[in-house]
């Protein structure tokens, strides 16, 4: 299983060169199993970038969305392999309060982009998991949702492929004011031993009150989720449009102090751009 980050920001891109070394684009997570299979998770304005490497192949792009928020479908209509005539596109919707499955392709009509999704020339599908259904095979891995705390709810995803785990859990508020949809612990179960935990840290502790409710996590509380799931490393995502290059340096410094009060053998990142993680090689 090899994965690369091909959008990092959260709400809206960040062009400018103090969001070089990082990366503006928003949500878009490429993940390429053994056997080849892609799977793309969101399909943010990084997914366009992506698009110039998987129009290369012929087989299936598999799709996850966590939900229909902007930054995470606004890079579709940009995306080059559903221009490829005949090539198969799979989309799974996130679980939303309003089931919008096919929002992805509506933001293709009327006055608002310039080709219909009629014109497209790949074969591009919705195919929603009915709502009891929490994990599916996906040809080698095994795939599984849990329902993220945000206004309008949305899908977490888990995969896991030849004893490898990401948890990609982004747009998620740990501790929300409103009624939780999923509670710490159970987060905790979903991304327990995983290799890779790819979580949500658009805010900081002292952003807080001022933006509580509006759906995103603190990076501390990302990375007490992350210790508590006994995971390996933890990539801190959906990086607020506000914060530089240097800001983000400055998160991951304040966070490493939690993890080393707590003699935690946790890695740390901040996701970014053009990073890519082979687990296989990085296992031997």
């Amino acid at each position: 299983m090899q994965l690369a980050f091909y959008g990092v920001r959260g709400s809206i891109p960040t062009p400018g060169a103090q969001y070089v070394r990082y990366g503006g684009n928003t949500a878009c997570v490429h993940i390429e199993l053994s056997d080849g299979t892609d799977i793309v998770l969101d399909a943010g304005t990084g997914i366009r970038l992506l698009g110039d490497k998987l129009i290369k192949k012929d087989t299936p792009v598999n799709i996850l969305l966590t939900h229909n928020h902007w930054d995470h479908i606004q890079g579709f209509p940009f995306f080059a392999p559903i221009y490829q005539s005949g090539r198969e596109i799979n989309i799974t919707p996130g679980q939303t309060n309003l089931p919008e499955d096919d929002a992805i392709i509506k933001q293709m009509q009327g006055s608002v982009f310039p080709v219909p999704f009629s014109a497209l020339a790949a074969k591009i599908s919705i195919n929603p998991q009915p709502a009891n259904v929490e994990h599916w095979k996906l040809n080698g891995a095994t795939i599984s949702r849990l329902p993220m705390n945000h206004p309008g709810k949305g899908s977490a995803y888990a995969i896991a492929e030849n004893g490898y785990k990401v948890a990609y859990i982004t747009d998620n508020e740990l501790y929300p004011p409103y009624k939780k949809d999923t509670d710490f612990l159970a987060f905790v179960d979903f991304a327990r031993n995983a290799d890779l935990i790819i979580h949500d840290a658009q805010y900081m502790l002292s952003d807080m009150p001022e933006k509580s409710g509006w759906g995103h996590s603190v990076a501390e509380e990302a990375v007490k989720l992350a210790m508590a799931c006994n995971a390996k490393r933890l990539a801190l995502y959906s990086h607020d449009p506000s914060r530089t290059d240097e800001d983000i340096d400055a998160v991951i410094e304040h966070c490493n102090q939690y993890i080393n009060i707590a003699e935690s053998p946790l890695e740390l990142v901040a996701a970014y751009e053009g990073l890519t993680i082979d687990f296989a090689a990085q296992g031997q």
